[in-house]
């Protein structure tokens, strides 16, 4: 199988989540999420229900299979996501994926399922109560993904969701942990407040991040790439910024992203050029949205029977032999970008209830923009998201 085929579709419906995401649910913010983490998290829903549901999703996804969808998730874990080393946790580098999963102790998963989560997805399974001890739920599973994000998210389940727990048979989730320095990291004496340029023509002092160093950029016709790549491993991961010309120009930047397949894959900067100036804003900023709700306004509605409630029904689940109800899909993201470098995470969680010129260019990033973090070698898009306003956290 062509990986990086694969991954060119991958990174398409990447695309139209993200544009949906900004178009819809964004609201003028920043944003970030990663379309990883929700992939992982839809192939797990997707190899645990009815065939029709199982059928949909695949289809959303651009995959022909469950197989082919596994097969792919298999090599992107092999050659991106592999978590780091044991030694390697104060190291320049870090990335760590994990999978939970918590079922109610009336039920059991069925054999198969749960052999499919443990061996391929590496999911730690729990029994839990979740009608008598819904707030001990409720803590585990935020314990979870401050655990499994180093702590940078400590929250994705709220107390004020006890009755909701209470009503629940089975929680998936992922969570997906980055850190990464620069391999040219910035000199934060350089840094210093520049003007950045909002959406409705004003703008706010934040601090830019300098170098004088020739940089990894391509100037198209209105908008430019710019490739900042991290300390590599065996794998080699970047950040990719989309800068249009224009300082309103990010909404037609994004039309093009949309109308284009292979747009991210075919637009990558492959050699250094001097800069007569090179300013990037530091951003640090979380963002949280009902995944479930923006999914089904895509078009991921005909496997689930809507019921009263706001509630969606998978009709005869594999996972546990009974109809199941999707009551929620929850994602969450934070992102923080500095002179040394990146650090970012993002847990998705299912709740489930039974039923140019030339001359030298500059890149000078004082309008909104949009960015991914991308592992170059297989393509996964382990990040995406837009700065429109820096100074907010």
């Amino acid at each position: 199988m062509d990986l990086r085929k694969s991954m060119e579709k991958q990174n398409d419906v990447v695309v139209k989540l993200a544009n949906h995401v900004i178009t819809t649910v964004a609201n003028g913010c920043n944003l970030v999420f990663s379309p990883t983490s929700i992939n992982v998290l839809l192939s797990i829903i997707a190899a645990g229900s009815s065939s029709v549901t199982r059928e949909h999703i695949l289809s959303f996804l651009n995959s022909p299979s469950t197989d082919h969808l596994n097969t792919i998730l298999s090599e992107i874990v092999s050659v991106a996501l592999r978590d780091s080393d044991d030694d390697s946790k104060s190291s320049d580098l870090r990335l760590s994926v994990a999978n939970g999963v918590w079922i109610d102790k009336s039920l059991s998963l069925k054999p198969s399922f749960k052999e499919l989560l443990e061996n391929s997805y590496k999911a730690t399974c729990s029994e839990v109560d979740f009608y008598n001890k819904p707030v001990e739920v409720i803590d585990e599973v935020n314990t979870w993904a401050e655990v499994h994000t180093n702590g940078v998210i400590n929250k994705i389940l709220s107390r004020d969701a006890v009755e909701d727990i209470r009503e629940s048979t089975l929680i998936l989730a992922n969570a997906v942990y980055f850190k990464g320095a620069w391999s040219e990291k910035f000199d934060a004496k350089l840094t210093k407040d520049e003007d950045f340029h909002l959406p409705d023509g004003t703008s706010v002092k934040v601090p830019f991040m300098t170098s004088y160093k020739d940089q990894y950029l391509r100037c198209y016709d209105g908008f430019q790439v710019l490739r900042l790549p991290y300390v590599e491993d065996q794998r080699q991961f970047s950040m990719y910024i989309y800068l249009p010309d224009d300082k309103d120009g990010l909404p037609t930047l994004l039309e093009k992203i949309g109308s284009e397949p292979g747009f991210l894959d075919n637009h990558i900067p492959d050699y250094q050029r001097e800069l007569d100036a090179f300013r990037i804003p530091k951003f640090k900023f979380s963002f949280e949205f009902k995944a479930s709700d923006v999914l089904k306004d895509m078009g991921l509605t005909s496997p689930f029977r809507t019921l009263g409630g706001g509630l969606t029904e998978m009709v005869d689940s594999p996972i546990i032999g009974e109809k199941l109800y999707v009551s929620d899909i929850i994602h969450k993201a934070c992102i923080e970008v500095d002179e040394d470098g990146t650090e970012a995470a993002a847990v998705s969680l299912c709740v489930i209830r039974a039923t140019c010129l030339r001359k030298n260019p500059d890149f000078v990033a004082d309008h909104p923009f949009l960015f991914t973090v991308r592992e170059d070698k297989s393509g996964v898009i382990l990040f995406m998201g837009q700065v429109l306003d820096p100074s907010k956290h």
